[in-house]
């Protein structure tokens, strides 16, 4: 859960959700108008988002306890409870699921391919581009985040079809990155013109 500009936003562990809430002292409620995706998860994963969605639809307060922010009902019943997540990207890994292409927005990788990228605690971050292996500097200070030029191996790859392409796609999109958003196991690299860059789904910490 994210609070911030009159409304919260996550995940539920399938689909994103975004809704107003309001919030005085220790009340808290969230509209149950919530705008989410769509997307279909395995039946025990749909289980748990529907239920994590209901108890936030019943919160009627809030405290902060030994760390965690807990959502009760009006008569005190822990509904929820959360720990803050760390918000450093060094030491992170990550798989690249959509990025930029300068046209059309954020597509998807493509089938057979496998984008990534992983934050050393000394400023640098790697990967694999999809065909050939690249590096570059990073400087990450609270929401804001820049890449230097990217340095790639030099590799030609014929296979899938239109990997080199998306490989070039890819590290242009890097160049225009200034802000990242760390939900849960999605961090979401936004470029200065405001749309997004690339969208990543966590991997393993280095």
């Amino acid at each position: 859960m994210r609070f911030e500009g009159g409304r919260v936003q996550g995940t539920d562990g399938c689909n994103r959700y975004s809704a107003p809430y309001t919030a005085t002292d220790t009340a808290l409620q969230i509209d149950p108008a919530a705008a989410s995706t769509r997307m279909a998860c395995s039946p025990p994963l749909m289980e748990q988002a529907e239920a994590f969605m209901r108890a936030l639809m019943q919160a009627r307060a809030y405290r902060i306890r030994s760390g965690e922010l807990q959502l009760l009902t009006a008569t005190g019943t822990v509904l929820a409870s959360f720990t803050p997540q760390p918000q450093a990207l060094a030491g992170t890994s990550w798989r690249v699921t959509g990025y930029n292409n300068g046209r059309e927005a954020v597509v998807s990788v493509i089938a057979g391919t496998s984008v990534t990228m992983a934050f050393s605690a000394d400023g640098r971050v790697s990967g694999s581009a999809g065909c050939n292996r690249y590096t570059a500097t990073y400087t990450s200070e609270g929401p804001r985040l820049t890449f230097g030029a990217a340095a790639a191996t030099r590799r030609m790859c014929a296979q899938p079809d239109g990997v080199m392409k998306q490989e070039q796609e890819f590290l242009k999109a890097l160049e225009t990155v200034s802000s990242a958003r760390l939900e849960g196991d999605r961090l979401d690299l936004g470029a200065a013109s405001g749309q997004l860059a690339a969208t990543l789904a966590k991997e393993s910490s280095q």
